[in-house]
């Protein structure tokens, strides 16, 4: 994120109006965050010495080249020149090289500016808050996600079809939990069937309705893309089932990162016998006392492919 240009046009204005000696001017920019480096670019002194305002105009420039665009030391000086009340008698008074109803003129000037950009900023802030708020709202009930998942198991649409279905009503479900949901998404060439975030954990999830249980290498291929992932999380969801060696092979001798959800867990949660956040705690639960990935939400037994 850019420093916006009109605040930088008033900071470098107020700053004319302070200082007057180059080696002030300089002076500031070292107390906010201008390295040595930089400062010793500019040239301060000789023939060839820069006039005051290009001083200015060429630090602004070096921190804007910064990696970060010089958020930091723009941010430092704006918090400094929004205080300021120091006006040296020196140079205002005694000299008169500076003009003490000018700087004044200008330092309002940016206060005015920066108090224009805050209202908007909060006004951006709350209107992204109203919309995200109403984004997770669910907008079917469990009923009707019970009947939209029967029926499909009753029609044989496709696969990809049926996949999509399988995204949609599990984000409403984790709407109707009050989990915060992450819609499906691509990052690096990776697609992603969506998120939930629960306990402070972000869930990667991947949805799979298949003819079979679900084999090893879809399951592997997500078990690779939770794990190049900070923290990776994530909840495999098959309608019918895992194959009898992914589970055994995912958590031998790996670190556990990967629950898997299959069709059961699914109707116990659109009839009603608990919510989809007390199943994923449930899972959780077993994952971190038993080591076990694949269990029943309502006995806690491992379930058997």
């Amino acid at each position: 994120m850019s420093f916006p240009a009109d605040i930088k046009g008033c900071m470098k204005d107020c700053i004319l109006s302070l200082f007057w000696p180059r080696k002030d001017i300089v002076g500031f920019f070292e107390k906010h965050g201008c390295t040595k480096t930089e400062i010793a670019s500019i040239q301060t002194e000789g023939e060839n010495a820069l006039r005051r305002h290009e001083i200015i105009d060429t630090l602004f420039g070096v921190l804007a080249a910064r990696p970060d665009q010089g958020l930091g030391p723009f941010r430092a000086m704006l918090q400094s020149l929004l205080n300021w009340s120091h006006f040296d008698p020196y140079y205002f008074d005694k000299l008169r090289k500076l003009d003490r109803a000018a700087a004044n003129k200008n330092l309002e000037h940016l206060r005015q500016r920066q108090e224009i950009r805050d209202a908007k900023i909060k006004s951006d802030r709350e209107r992204r808050a109203t919309q995200e708020a109403a984004r997770q709202q669910p907008t079917t009930s469990l009923d009707q996600l019970r009947a939209e998942y029967l029926d499909l198991l009753a029609n044989k649409i496709s696969r990809q079809q049926r996949g999509y279905a399988l995204e949609h009503i599990l984000s409403e479900l984790s709407r109707l939990s009050q989990l915060e949901t992450t819609e499906a998404f691509r990052v690096n060439g990776e697609q992603i069937d969506g998120a939930v975030k629960f306990d402070g954990e972000h869930y990667l999830i991947e949805a799979k309705w298949q003819e079979r249980a679900a084999s090893n290498e879809p399951v592997y291929q997500f078990a690779g893309k939770v794990a190049g992932k900070l923290y990776g999380r994530g909840l495999f969801v098959s309608v019918n089932g895992f194959s009898g060696e992914v589970v055994r092979s995912l958590t031998m001798g790996k670190e556990i990162q990967t629950l898997f959800i299959d069709g059961e867990d699914l109707i116990l949660v659109l009839e009603g016998h608990l919510t989809l956040r007390e199943m994923i705690d449930r899972k959780v639960k077993a994952a971190q006392t038993k080591g076990l990935i694949y269990v029943n939400p309502i006995s806690g037994a491992e379930k058997k492919s």
